[in-house]
């Protein structure tokens, strides 16, 4: 292991990549904590340690923490994913988009565009929609948040957070790019494990201090290393379909003949259904606020409150259903068989065409049903480490839910990246005894 990170900084155009991130991502927490002008932060951040676990909180984890600070990165890389989900959406439904998809380089250059005009388009009403919320809160010992409010602070806001997010769209490129990949994907991974030193220092207090005894501590991180572990198969967890290809003669050429297989994902969806059932069960929180006063609201905000079996068993069920839902969308068996029939593929035993379709989608119907009942335990298992433990929730973040699919899938991509410019070169990569399977970009 040492030696293949050793390894890395023999290769030059590797190690300038490297550190070329590095620097891009540096930049990124930096920009973090500038703070928007006409804020107090200190009230903003009373507001914000009540707050943590709604809507706002999984924002924030988005953000890095930039949105409870309030800071010109504040919308963190958000209404790209929106835009992006959007466009990707659309490519389901409407012919123009359904088109681009198909014209390889050049609608990817088309959708990349359109992309971006709907980031500044997106975080521009995002804007003013932040700057109108700020000057209506107040911190939990009565402190305005804005004490000037208006239409300057509004304007102010609003064009400061568009061109946060624009310049962090364009890091993330300048990674994709000049550095080792998956630019936004590292942007969103560093914000989310920049939270991680802070959580580990706070369990050692807990122990230091005599609130929990080592034993229960080394059980806590045994239950943590399972999780990763687990997350880890269900990200890589694959289902194999054997293809085969037929013998073509062209001229005195043989082209053809080899044997190849799909690769059918366990969770296609990756973190996509959890953010999606999660932002419809923040809904029902964020309106009881606006309501402080009402007993039916309440009651409503203790059936969808963390610790309820209420909230535990609904979101499980609308996780299987996004899971199933945008696994549809994101793979599509019928352009899978005419590609296969198109170049003279075909599985055995099965008929090329409408046959492969529905063989290939029972297969992912059926593998998708466990990934998506393990995604929906993932996702609640930190509320019930807080419900049944004393484990803070910065820290029970970490045992599931966005928080580690979003940092398991993100380190092994990276992983991947880094180990095929180790095996490009020739160099041992970091598992001798396998390759790292590169994971889809969520």
């Amino acid at each position: 292991m040492m030696e293949s990170v050793r390894s890395i900084f023999k290769i030059p155009e590797l190690k300038r990549r490297i550190l070329f991130t590095a620097l891009i991502l540096i930049v990124y927490r930096v920009g973090g904590h500038v703070p928007v002008p006409g804020i107090n932060a200190q009230a903003l951040l009373e507001y914000f340690e009540s707050a943590q676990r709604g809507l706002l909180g999984l924002y924030d984890l988005f953000a890095g923490g930039a949105f409870s600070r309030a800071t010109v990165f504040a919308l963190g890389i958000m209404p790209y994913i929106s835009a992006s989900i959007i466009i990707q959406l659309l490519g389901a439904i409407v012919p123009y988009f359904q088109k681009l998809q198909k014209e390889g380089e050049a609608g990817r250059k088309k959708i990349t565009q359109l992309t971006r005009y709907g980031t500044v388009g997106i975080s521009a009403l995002q804007g003013y929609g932040v700057s109108v919320f700020l000057e209506r809160i107040t911190s939990t010992t009565g402190q305005l948040v804005v004490p000037d409010p208006g239409l300057g602070f509004r304007l102010i806001t609003m064009l400061t957070l568009a061109a946060g997010t624009v310049l962090i769209m364009w890091l993330g490129e300048l990674i994709t790019e000049r550095g080792i990949g998956n630019g936004i994907s590292l942007i969103i991974f560093i914000g989310i494990i920049a939270r991680f030193p802070n959580s580990i220092f706070d369990e050692i207090q807990q122990v230091a201090s005599g609130n929990r005894t080592l034993i229960t501590e080394l059980f806590l991180w045994a239950i943590f290393v399972g999780t990763v572990a687990g997350t880890v198969l269900l990200t890589q967890g694959t289902r194999k379909i054997p293809v085969q290809y037929a013998k073509r003669v062209i001229g005195r050429k043989i082209y053809g003949g080899q044997s190849t297989h799909i690769p059918l994902r366990v969770n296609t969806a990756g973190v996509m259904p959890i953010i999606f059932a999660q932002s419809i069960l923040f809904v029902p929180q964020t309106i009881v606020q606006f309501f402080p006063n009402s007993d039916f609201m309440a009651s409503v905000n203790t059936l969808f409150d963390y610790s309820s079996w209420f909230y535990w068993l609904l979101s499980g069920l609308m996780i299987v259903f996004f899971t199933y839902f945008y696994t549809a969308i994101a793979f599509n068996p019928v352009d899978v068989a005419d590609n296969m029939k198109k170049h003279g593929g075909f599985i055995p035993g099965v008929r090329p065409g409408k046959k492969t379709a529905e063989f290939i989608d029972n297969i992912l119907t059926r593998i998708t049903l466990p990934g998506s009942m393990f995604l929906a335990f993932i996702a609640i298992f930190p509320s019930i480490m807080t419900s049944f433990t004393n484990v803070s929730y910065s820290f029970a973040s970490f045992y599931g839910g966005t928080s580690l699919l979003i940092v398991v899938g993100v380190a092994l991509d990276t992983l991947q990246q880094v180990e095929s410019h180790l095996l490009m070169r020739h160099y041992d990569g970091f598992l001798k005894s396998g390759k790292i399977r590169g994971r889809r970009r969520f």
